[in-house]
C-alpha cells in the first residue's frame, strides 16, 4: 500500500476512533446504563427520559454553535476538545445523584459529541475526498456502531464485577480517553495530501427553487429520523428489562445494536450505488420503521432482537447517507457552505432527538407501556421516507 493510501487509511481510522468514543460512548452508553440508574436510583421513567432529551438538547445546540460561520479555531482542535469534555461529563455522571446535575451534564456532553460530530467529520471527510478516497468515509462512520458494541460489552464486563452504575459511567469515561489518545495521534493538524487551486474555497453558489426545497425536505426527513430512531435508541434495554418475557436478551440487545451497525455504512454506501443516496435513505427507514415497532409489539425474544437488529442496520447508515446527501448538495458553495448544511442537518436530527424521549416519557407515564410512542417513532419515520423519496 502506498504511503498517501496508507495515510488515508489511518485518517479514516483517526475518525472512526473519535466517532466510536463521542458518539457510540459519549452519546450512546446511557442506554445500557439506564436500567442500572433506574434500579438503584428509584428512577422514574420520565425522569430517564428527560435526561435523554437534556443530551440530545445540547447535541442541537452544539449542532447550531458549529453551523456558525464566524466560530475560529481548527476543526481538529474543536474535535478533540469536544472529546475531552465527552470524557470529563461521562466522569461527572458518577460524583451526583441529583436529577437537576444530571440534566447539565447531559447537557454538555450533547454539545461535546455535536462538535465532534460536525468537525471531525467536516475535517476527515474533505481530506478523504481531496485525496480520491471518498470511500474510507464508511471506515469513519463505523466508528458509531463499533463504540456501541464496544460501550455494551463494557457495560456488561465491568457489570458483571459487581460494580455500580458509576463505575459504569467511570469505565465509559476511561474508553473515551483511551480514543482520545488514538484519535490525536491519527489525525494529524495538517492535511497529508495537496488540495488543488479550486479545492480550498469556492464562493456561494445560490440555490434554484427546486434545490432548495430538495434541501428542506432532507432537513425534514433528519428530523423526523432523529425522532423515529431515538425512543427505542434510548429505551430498548429498558423495555428488554420490563418485560419478563424479554429479560433474558436484555444482555445482548445493546451488542445486537452496535454489531448489526457496525457493517451497516459500507452496506447502505452499496445499495446508494445501485438505486441512488435518497432511495437508499428511504428504504433504510422503512427498515428501520419494522424494526421499532417490531420491538414495541413482540414479546418474542429472537423477534426482539430482530427489532434491535433493524434499528442497528439502519440509523447509522441512515444518518451517513443523510450527511452524505447534504454534503453533495452543499459542495458548490466550498467548505463553509458544507459545514454549515452538515450543522443544520445535525442540529434537525438534534431537535427530532429531543422531542423523543420526552415524548416517549410522557405516553409512557399515560400508558405505562413504551408500545405507543414507539408505534408513533415507526409512524414519524415512514413520513421521512415519503419526504425523502420525492
Amino acid at each position: 500500500m502506498s504511503s498517501p493510501a496508507r495515510s488515508s487509511v489511518a485518517l479514516a481510522f483517526g475518525g472512526f476512533l473519535a466517532l466510536a468514543a463521542a458518539m457510540g460512548i459519549g452519546r450512546f452508553v446511557y442506554t445500557p446504563v439506564l436500567p442500572f440508574m433506574s434500579e438503584a436510583l428509584n428512577l422514574p421513567a420520565g425522569d430517564a427520559g428527560l435526561i435523554a432529551s437534556a443530551n440530545f438538547l445540547g447535541y442541537l445546540a452544539g449542532a447550531l454553535a458549529a453551523a456558525s460561520r464566524s466560530l475560529s479555531g481548527s476543526p481538529r482542535r474543536w474535535f478533540l476538545g469536544g472529546l475531552l469534555v465527552s470524557a470529563l461529563t461521562s466522569a461527572a455522571m458518577a460524583a451526583t445523584t441529583s436529577l437537576t446535575v444530571f440534566l447539565l451534564i447531559r447537557f454538555a456532553s450533547g454539545i461535546a459529541s455535536a462538535f465532534v460530530l460536525v468537525f471531525a467529520t467536516t475535517l476527515v471527510m474533505e481530506r478523504l475526498t481531496a485525496a480520491g478516497k471518498a470511500g474510507l468515509s464508511a471506515l469513519h462512520f463505523a466508528g458509531v456502531g463499533c463504540g456501541i458494541a464496544f460501550s455494551a460489552l463494557m457495560v456488561a464486563v465491568v457489570a458483571d464485577l459487581s460494580a455500580d452504575w458509576r463505575m459504569l459511567w467511570l469505565a465509559s469515561a476511561a474508553g473515551t480517553l483511551l480514543f482520545l489518545v488514538g484519535a490525536a495521534y491519527l489525525v494529524p493538524s495538517h492535511s497529508l495530501v495537496q488540495v488543488g487551486a479550486n479545492g480550498g474555497t469556492a464562493g456561494t453558489v445560490a440555490a434554484s427553487p427546486g434545490a432548495a426545497r430538495s434541501r428542506l425536505r432532507l432537513i425534514l426527513a433528519y428530523g423526523l429520523f432523529g425522532f423515529g430512531y431515538v425512543i427505542t435508541a434510548t429505551f430498548v434495554n429498558t423495555i428488554a428489562r420490563a418485560a419478563p418475557a424479554l429479560q433474558p436478551t436484555e444482555p445482548f440487545v445493546w451488542l445486537t445494536v452496535g454489531l448489526c451497525a457496525a457493517p451497516s455504512i459500507f452496506l447502505w454506501n452499496t445499495i446508494a450505488v445501485r438505486l441512488g443516496t435518497r432511495r437508499a435513505f428511504a428504504l433504510a427507514c422503512l427498515l428501520e420503521a419494522a424494526g421499532v415497532a417490531l420491538t414495541a409489539l413482540t414479546l418474542q425474544p429472537v423477534l426482539f432482537l430482530v427489532g434491535a437488529g433493524l434499528l442497528g442496520a439502519t440509523f447509522m447508515g441512515i444518518t451517513a447517507l443523510g450527511l452524505m446527501e447534504a454534503r453533495r448538495q452543499a459542495a458548490a458553495g466550498g467548505p463553509a457552505a458544507v459545514r454549515q448544511m452538515l450543522a443544520v442537518l445535525t442540529a434537525s436530527f438534534g431537535l427530532g432527538q429531543v422531542a423523543g424521549p420526552w415524548f416517549a416519557g410522557l405516553l409512557h407515564h399515560a400508558t405505562g407501556s413504551f408500545a405507543a410512542p414507539s408505534l408513533a417513532a415507526a409512524a414519524a419515520l415512514l413520513v421521512a421516507a415519503a419526504l425523502v423519496i420525492r
